[in-house]
């Protein structure tokens, strides 16, 4: 048997308590961790029988829970970026077949074995940033081979890897070329084809859908989620980024988990949160990724009692980035949370997103001891360090699975 860890000299150990309600910080605790679960958080707790992590008087938090990313895709998109840079913007390189169409043509055709070793090293690479558990999604196959091929290799890849992968599947991304003016029978083919063997083979514990205008409309978007809610998948929407269409007011609707983007959403919109018990996912560095100034308003929904989650939308077209530190960053500066909300909302909320808050988000008696040390002493210094190398090692269940060189 593993003998138990205690992790002493934590200059500050950040996190959300439960039994508070809200964030705390914890200066000169210690912390005992056996089999991978956290058994105490205290002061001298200290005993020969423990293995020792030093913290040396460093900020210890919990890892970040980042319940937004797209993962699985073969070639990234760097021409588009200069594309927007030069004035294009993101719906019309999207409506000339650039974009998720784009990912969706070179996901088809990849070679497999290099497509594998290509998603394992993006899930190595969340770790350096102090990642711990993730959300991702399907959405570039877009057929009934290439979304389970997505799905599967996501499955098959968190079992051997140090990441919490919960997978959802996003078949209802775009509309793929040989469907462009024929959705019914794309919608079919999800509901007929893709939806069922999905929910048999536990492929996705998720349905999420692209609900926009030019996409996905609420009708469409109805559809699609009602037959997954009906095969027991939770739903996820990506609305509001662009128009607000009336797609958080279906996500109140059907009893959605999140509704994520919202940079287009109305006092109406926030409102429906709030009834529907929907958990906002914000994604600011897509905002900033896309050379825009509409950030969500994250400051206004944080104030009206919303447990505001943050995400990296990582992807190969809006949002090239696998930093939570970075993601904070520019939510402290343009959504106006503080570092301590942003810290939050990157954390405890981001798992409540993903119905994981039992086992992960905060560092507690009884949950995961996934938690980063960082090469400074305060919780400030996560936003404050701009895109600076600021993590010093990451622990995955009492294991340490990164480490600053």
């Amino acid at each position: 048997m593993q003998r138990s860890l205690l992790v002493k000299n934590i200059g500050e150990l950040t996190t959300f308590d439960s039994r508070s309600e809200s964030m705390r910080v914890f200066k000169d605790v210690e912390m005992i961790i056996s089999d991978g679960v956290i058994q105490e958080i205290g002061k001298d707790l200290y005993s020969s029988e423990f293995d020792i992590i030093d913290a040396e008087n460093r900020l210890v938090t919990p890892g970040f829970v980042d319940p937004h990313t797209h993962p699985v895709f073969f070639d990234t998109r760097e021409t588009e970026y200069e594309m927007r840079i030069m004035g294009k913007s993101y719906m019309e390189i999207a409506a000339a077949g650039g974009g998720i169409r784009s990912s969706v043509r070179s996901l088809r055709s990849a070679d497999m074995n290099i497509l594998n070793k290509r998603v394992k090293q993006r899930l190595d690479d969340f770790l350096q940033f102090g990642t711990t558990t993730i959300e991702a999604k399907s959405g570039y196959g877009l057929s009934p081979e290439s979304e389970l091929m997505s799905l599967r290799l996501l499955k098959e890849l968190g079992e051997n890897h140090p990441l919490d992968i919960v997978r959802t599947f996003l078949g209802a991304h775009e509309y793929p070329d040989e469907y462009r003016d024929d959705h019914e029978a794309y919608i079919d083919l999800i509901i007929e084809k893709m939806l069922p063997v999905i929910a048999r083979d536990d492929l996705a514990e998720f349905c999420d859908v692209f609900c926009e205008e030019g996409v996905f409309s609420v009708k469409e978007t109805r559809l699609v989620l009602e037959a997954a809610k009906f095969l027991g998948l939770g739903l996820r929407f990506h609305t509001e980024e662009f128009k607000p269409i009336g797609g958080v007011q279906l996500a109140a609707k059907l009893g959605a988990v999140s509704a994520d983007h919202l940079t287009a959403i109305t006092d109406e919109g926030i409102e429906a949160l709030v009834e529907g018990n929907i958990i906002p996912i914000l994604l600011p560095a897509t905002t900033f990724f896309l050379g825009s100034d509409n950030y969500a308003p994250g400051r206004k929904m944080w104030d009206r009692g919303l447990p505001v989650a943050l995400a990296t939308d990582f992807n190969p077209g809006s949002s090239m980035t696998q930093s939570m530190p970075l993601v904070i960053s520019i939510a402290c500066l343009k959504l106006k949370l503080t570092p301590l909300e942003a810290l939050q909302a990157a954390t405890y909320h981001a798992a409540k997103s993903l119905l994981h808050d039992d086992r992960c988000g905060s560092l507690e008696k009884g949950k995961q001891a996934d938690f980063v040390i960082w090469r400074f002493d305060r919780y400030q210094g996560i936003p404050y360090f701009l895109a600076y190398p600021s993590v010093q090692s990451v622990w995955k269940k009492g294991v340490r699975v990164w480490e600053m060189k």
